[in-house]
């Protein structure tokens, strides 16, 4: 093959788009829907463990909350300077209107939920007494305006933080089948996997 032909050819697959995501973003989108069902088990089973297993679930649950926020961040700043692969063009407009609206609420609630907890046990009126830790490997702040305010404010914002929490999880939970479904109705449904662009 001629110097002129090889340069035409790497200019035309620099010019198409990608039609996979790359491999760090696949990387951080497994991760984040793996620990996301970890921590929906915890979340909601936490209270069917017997007394001796409920702290540990529950600062894994904190971890794992944390963490997540963390690896969102990372994804969207990857995003951000990565495109991400088009959807495929047979999908109807509609359809792909509503992916892009239904990938940003996912996005927006997988900062919120976990920052809401974090919240949520900052303002915990023990809090200063039993330190947050990270996996158990060292001790993570809590946030710290929250947890210096007045304590029967806290308390009170203790309680509403725990209610916005709960309704993030479960507005999390119903985008995340959402998502799964969709993918899976594609996938065996219209016969067009969107799945095989999240894998290597």
């Amino acid at each position: 093959m001629s110097l002129t032909n090889t340069r035409s050819t790497f200019e035309q697959m620099a010019a198409e788009p990608a039609s996979k995501y790359t491999r760090t973003a696949m990387v951080l989108h497994w991760t984040i829907a793996l620990l996301i069902i970890v921590n929906v088990m915890l979340g909601l089973g936490s209270e069917s463990l017997p007394d001796s297993m409920v702290r540990f679930a529950i600062d894994t649950h904190k971890s794992i909350g944390i963490t997540v926020l963390g690896l969102v961040i990372l994804r969207i700043l990857w995003r951000t300077t990565h495109r991400p692969p088009p959807m495929p063009r047979s999908f109807p407009k509609l359809e792909q209107i509503a992916a892009h609206v239904a990938h940003f609420l996912l996005y927006l609630l997988m900062i919120a939920l976990p920052l809401s907890g974090w919240m949520h046990d900052s303002a915990w009126k023990d809090a200063a007494t039993h330190p947050m830790y990270y996996f158990g490997l060292f001790t993570w702040p809590r946030v710290g305006f929250i947890e210096h305010i007045d304590p029967q404010v806290r308390e009170t914002l203790h309680t509403r933080l725990g209610m916005l929490h709960t309704w993030f999880g479960y507005a999390l939970y119903a985008l995340f089948a959402m998502h799964i479904g969709g993918a899976l109705k594609h996938s065996w449904i219209d016969r067009r996997s969107v799945i095989s662009r999240m894998v290597p």
